[in-house]
């Protein structure tokens, strides 16, 4: 057992945190166009998640693609597009991801 205790020393201490690569938005959602389509959702839809139920109180909502364009989801088709509070956008994505992962495509707006 002795040599077991003296292991943990050799090895060193571990960083504490690793940090995440910061996001970096990819250019088409800097882009006019994507910018006036989200403004006037925003403007006829409102600024509120659309997901049934929610009742998250905020202010910021994020546009996000029903079906993600890297599925084939139209850049910027109105009906392919809904307001997400943080918390519904990021259950989406994760489900998204997932499927990706497995080979699915998701298409899953209300799904969450």
């Amino acid at each position: 057992m002795g040599k077991l205790k003296s292991i943990g020393s050799r090895l060193g201490a571990l960083p504490a945190k690793v940090k995440a690569a910061p996001k970096v938005a990819e250019g088409f959602y800097q882009s006019g166009a994507w910018r006036e389509l989200v403004k006037d959702i925003k403007r006829v839809r409102g600024n509120r998640c659309e997901r049934t139920g929610c009742t998250t109180p905020t202010n910021r909502v994020i546009a996000d693609h029903i079906v993600e364009r890297k599925d084939g989801g139209a850049d910027l088709d109105a009906g392919n597009i809904e307001l997400l509070c943080a918390g519904h956008h990021a259950q989406k994505t994760a489900k998204a991801r997932a499927a990706r992962a497995r080979g699915e495509t998701w298409g899953g707006g209300s799904k969450v």
